[in-house]
This record gives structure tokens, C-alpha cells and sequence, in this order.
């Protein structure tokens, strides 16, 4: 039955072996149950792979397929992209690294895949920015009032809207895929990837489903997401280097996919 697809879980990581054990603990905490884990260490120096063989049996206990790959620095989504050459799942999640899931997280993406065929992904709302010690609670760290004491950034998104989606990258890499659509990533764009990868599937016809819970943290100690800035910084403080390199990025993305505003 539908219910019982496999699901494929890629983690590119490089340099977090403080993060992922709080993303792997909530992976294995996760009520869906059929799910194979695919972990691409991208030349890490910090001790990742270290933390990454001492971490794998857990999964191997409960025989759970867990395969780590190791491999010279290409970046993010080369990384995704060798991660992907390895799965099996009838539905991929590009889960990032510093990324940790509410026990739920990939039933409630799940279901509104399994009720809407026509839908190629499915993407919830998110925080950003808890306290990294707060990260072994995982059971609690997703519950808004929570996070409200936390000092997490809330993202709150909302329904699909094409129009939205080609003026601002609002949908996270962390979402579900069906995978005849999941794709490969344009190893070239090194900024911006989850924006770059949600405009080639609008290209080709294929549009998300929102879930209107908040159903992961992006830990951002030594995050992958762009540091979170408030959104009129980027209009009023267009000197900070986080804008220039924003803005920057956000012109590749306008120029591939050609859009104007």
C-alpha cells in the first residue's frame, strides 16, 4: 500500500559533527517507520567522520539501512546529488545537516502526498535560530510556546503560490519529494540551492503542498541556512555583507530561471 513507501533520507554535511547528532536523533525518533538513511560526508576536517561511524550503528540496531559515503569538498549539491545516485525510497527528503525533526515530521509530509497526486512535494513551516544546548529535548523543541521562551525565529509560511515562489526563496531543502520529480542540483550554485531547485520543478509543472505546522529547527550554531536577517535590513542596510552576498546570490537565481522584478 501507499502508506508503506520507502522513504530516502540524504544528509549532505560538512564540518557539523556537534549538529548531527541531535539531526540523527530526531531521524530515528520519527513515528514513520520505512525510511533508509543515505549520510554524504562532503570532505569534512572537523571530526565528522569520526562522529558519523559512532552514530551509524544505532540505526544498523533497529536494521534500518544507514549508508555513509565519503567524499573530496564539491559542495552541497554535489553532495545531494551523489547522495541521491544511492537511494531506493519512492519519496526523498534533502534533510540538512543541521536540521532536527519533530517525531512526526515525515508522517504529516507524507500524507498529503498520499492524498494529493497531483502535488510533487510537500514543505511545513519551521524555526530557526534555538539555543544548539536546547537540541537534546527533542521531543519538546518544536512546541510553539516552547520556542517562543527558546528565542527561535518562527517561520511561518503558507500555501503554494507560484507567484510568491518567483519573487522570494520562502521553502526550505528540508521538504518531501516524490521521486520521479526529485531531480538533480545544479552543482554550480553554491547559494540559494533550495530556491534554484523549487523554481526548476515550477519550470517543469510541478507544484508543493504546505503543512501548516512547525515540523523542524535549523540549529544555526554552525548552520547551512543564510544567516536569518529581519527583512528590512536588506532594504535599508544594503552594506552588510550578508545583504551584498544575499543580493548577490539572488541575482544568479533571477538569471538562470529568468525572472524580472
Amino acid at each position: 500500500m501507499f502508506k508503506n513507501k520507502l522513504i530516502s533520507i540524504i544528509i549532505p554535511i560538512y564540518n557539523q559533527a556537534e549538529e548531527i547528532q541531535a539531526t540523527l536523533a530526531s531521524v530515528l525518533s520519527q513515528t514513520y517507520k520505512k525510511y533508509e538513511v543515505i549520510i554524504v560526508n562532503d570532505g569534512s576536517t572537523d571530526g565528522t567522520a569520526v562522529a558519523l561511524e559512532s552514530l551509524k550503528h544505532k540505526f544498523w540496531d533497529k536494521k534500518i539501512r544507514c549508508k555513509i559515503i565519503q567524499q573530496n569538498n564539491q559542495g552541497a549539491n554535489a553532495a545531494r546529488n551523489r547522495g541521491f545516485e544511492e537511494t531506493r525510497g519512492d519519496f526523498i527528503i534533502f534533510w540538512d545537516a543541521d536540521a532536527v525533526g519533530a517525531p512526526e515530521m515525515l508522517e504529516k509530509m507524507h500524507k498529503p502526498l498520499q492524498d494529493n497526486p497531483n502535488v510533487s512535494y510537500a514543505y511545513s513551516s519551521f524555526v530557526y535560530g534555538s539555543p544548539p544546548h536546547l537540541l537534546n529535548n527533542i521531543p519538546f523543541i518544536l512546541k510553539a510556546p516552547y520556542l517562543n521562551r527558546c528565542g527561535g525565529k518562527k517561520f511561518k509560511l503558507w500555501p503554494f503560490d507560484a507567484d510568491k515562489l518567483k519573487q522570494m526563496p520562502y521553502i526550505h531543502t528540508t521538504s518531501l519529494i516524490r521521486r520521479e520529480h526529485a531531480g538533480r542540483w545544479d552543482a554550480e550554485i553554491k547559494r540559494l540551492q533550495d530556491w534554484d531547485l523549487w523554481l526548476t520543478l515550477l519550470k517543469q509543472g510541478h507544484i508543493g503542498v504546505w503543512v501548516p505546522e512547525y515540523l523542524f529547527t535549523v540549529n544555526t550554531q554552525h548552520g547551512t541556512m543564510s544567516h536569518w536577517l529581519p527583512h528590512w535590513a536588506y532594504k535599508f542596510m544594503p552594506w552588510l555583507k550578508e545583504v551584498k552576498k544575499y543580493k548577490e546570490a539572488a541575482e544568479v537565481i533571477k538569471r538562470k530561471h529568468e525572472l524580472n522584478f
